[in-house]
């Protein structure tokens, strides 16, 4: 069943992509004022980083199901797994961002300067590379599954997207516990 006309499969995953990363970028930026969101407490607000850090562990295996389970054959399985998968990151982004913005931007660094400019900001980068690279190929890949039966995806590119992205994916995620460890467990 086509949910998504095949035609608009490439444009609507470019404005997908600007406009999902346009706003990541102006709440990272500090370009949406804190009071365009509801204020929470601040105990929610501290809770944030703990409940994404779950989020992120639970998406790793839930990608990690859906690609075993395409490769096994198990189409639906890896349907459910990476609509999962895409909830969490969607969950994730809603809770990063409403926290970034409530805040006022981005949480300092509490550790040392060799570790910031060695450790932290390194893996920081990449993390957020990761993550700005998947963006495009995760909706492109996604859409494609919406606008394709089964039997039609193995002639478009959504096999070969879908492993770029999941593997973007897990990287990404895994970076982000790392993040969360420098910042929340170690420092």
């Amino acid at each position: 069943m086509e949910f998504v006309p095949r035609e608009r499969v490439r444009p609507l995953a470019a404005v997908l992509s600007v406009v999902s990363l346009a706003v990541v970028f102006a709440a990272a930026g500090g370009r949406i004022p804190p009071s365009t969101v509801p204020a929470a407490p601040e105990w929610v607000l501290a809770l944030i980083p703990h409940v994404n850090v779950v989020i992120s562990a639970t998406a790793i295996g839930t990608i990690a199901v859906g690609w075993r389970a395409i490769r096994r054959g198990a189409v639906g399985r890896h349907r459910i797994a990476m609509l999962a998968s895409f909830g969490l990151f969607a969950t994730f982004l809603v809770l990063y961002l409403y926290r970034l913005v409530a805040t006022g931007g981005p949480q300092p660094f509490p550790g040392p300067d060799p570790v910031y400019q060695f450790v932290y900001i390194p893996v920081l980068v990449v993390h957020v590379l990761l993550a700005v690279v998947c963006i495009p190929v995760l909706y492109y890949a996604l859409l494609l599954a919406a606008a394709y039966s089964v039997d039609e995806l193995p002639r478009t590119n959504h096999a070969r997207l879908g492993r770029i992205a999941a593997a973007l994916w897990l990287v990404s995620f895994s970076l982000g516990i790392v993040v969360y460890l420098l910042l929340h467990a170690v420092y």
